[in-house]
């Protein structure tokens, strides 16, 4: 017969530090953990319940709704496809349609209401791997980026692709992620921003008749052509609009190690930097706190004024691979959530108070430990040490 444990198959010491270290701290409760079935790779708030509500992609092949005021019940699902699900996104009529990019290279759509599923997009040649959906001269519109380094905009309703954008010019790799511009985005026209496998963050103008690439000239130096955004080293991961803010200012993560924000006046050169360390997965804002995750498996508070790290958070035993911030019916922010490869779903506090707390109950069982290192010291009496000695002594 046959074993799966890993116990039972060659392992390098590293890799058997690090499973050991996970499944030592696999049962701790911080941030009220809620355990799926598989790997969670992204996740998106329900417009139906923006507060307190996730649409999860899981590994699996489905996207969970999660409701963190219901933890018990995770059972509804959207079932299909028979690869992992690895990106989500909520739109089309009244925000009523859910998609999903898959490893399968098809991106599935489900009614949100009903979970029927619905149209299937057919046309990556790899992982689909980020999707969004806009809405330009009045038609539903959805785009997709996927590892065959290929942006496509589709007809929602028809499901028929109206275009396949690339960079002629500089070598764009797998798609990481996309975001809608809406600063820059009218009723005929949309403005979409990508990140990819490469430093580079792109900017594209879409319409219903053709597209674009944004490409600006240097203020500083007439006749040279800027067609990227390049303050990264590698990989960017994510991409966040500030809508905090008046300037909606774009913040990304990188494989670099760093957070960022790209100010919009400076024509999206850095502003600030947030050293996270590891590969920074994920990155998320409010008006007080620049959040980040990532490989190293914590969450990490900055203070936004002034730049400094306020807190880490411990709590995922693998690689953290989205935040997202769940706002209230007048759009503030009430907490941040937490999707990992180890299939929890976190949740964690955003005023200061709860973040206190949440690391004073962290700092309990070191302190425990600590306690119980001193006091075992004097489990023994100096007669008894001895004798202990001498009889070790004697095994030698």
């Amino acid at each position: 017969m046959q074993s799966s444990d890993p116990e039972h198959f060659f392992e390098t010491d590293a890799a058997q530090e690090t499973r050991q270290r996970r499944a030592a701290k696999a049962n701790n409760k911080y941030g009220n953990p809620i355990a799926l079935k598989s790997k969670s790779l992204a996740a998106v708030p329900d417009p139906r319940f923006p507060s307190s509500a996730l649409l999860v992609a899981e590994s699996a092949g489905a996207v969970r709704l999660v409701n963190l005021d219901n933890p018990d019940d995770t059972k509804t699902a959207y079932r299909g496809p028979a690869a992992p699900v690895c990106c989500v996104a909520v739109g089309g009529p009244n925000f009523g349609t859910l998609f999903a990019g898959s490893w399968d290279k098809t991106i599935w759509s489900w009614d949100l209401a009903s979970r029927n599923p619905g149209r299937k997009y057919v046309g990556h040649t790899d992982f689909v791997k980020a999707v969004v959906c806009a809405t330009v001269g009045g038609k539903d519109l959805l785009i997709s980026g996927g590892a065959d380094k290929k942006i496509i905009v589709w007809d929602i309703a028809t499901a028929c692709r109206l275009h396949t954008l690339q960079d002629s010019a500089v070598n764009m790799l797998s798609v990481q992620d996309l975001v809608v511009d809406p600063a820059c985005s009218s009723p005929d026209e949309v403005s979409l921003i990508s990140a990819s496998s490469d430093p580079h963050i792109r900017r594209w103008k879409i319409r219903l008749d053709g597209w674009e690439q944004v490409v600006e000239t240097l203020p500083d130096a007439p006749g040279t052509d800027r067609r990227t955004i390049l303050e990264h080293e590698t990989t960017v991961y994510k991409l966040v609009l500030d809508h905090d803010s008046d300037e909606v200012d774009l913040w990304t993560s990188s494989g670099d190690g760093t957070a960022k924000c790209l100010s919009r006046l400076r024509g999206f050169t850095c502003e600030d930097t947030f050293h996270h360390g590891d590969h920074v997965r994920a990155v998320a804002v409010t008006d007080q706190w620049v959040i980040t995750a990532g490989r190293d498996e914590d969450i990490k508070f900055w203070d936004r004024a002034s730049g400094k790290l306020y807190c880490s958070l411990v709590g995922h035993y693998d690689e953290v691979t989205d935040l997202v911030v769940l706002r209230g019916p007048n759009g503030s922010s009430e907490r941040v959530c937490s999707v990992s490869i180890d299939g929890t779903v976190r949740s964690w506090p955003l005023e200061k108070a709860g973040l206190d707390a949440a690391v004073k109950e962290q700092e309990k069982p070191a302190r425990e430990e600590e306690k119980g290192e001193v006091g075992g010291k004097g489990l023994l009496s100096a007669e008894e040490e001895a004798e202990l000695a001498a009889l070790m002594e004697d095994d030698e």
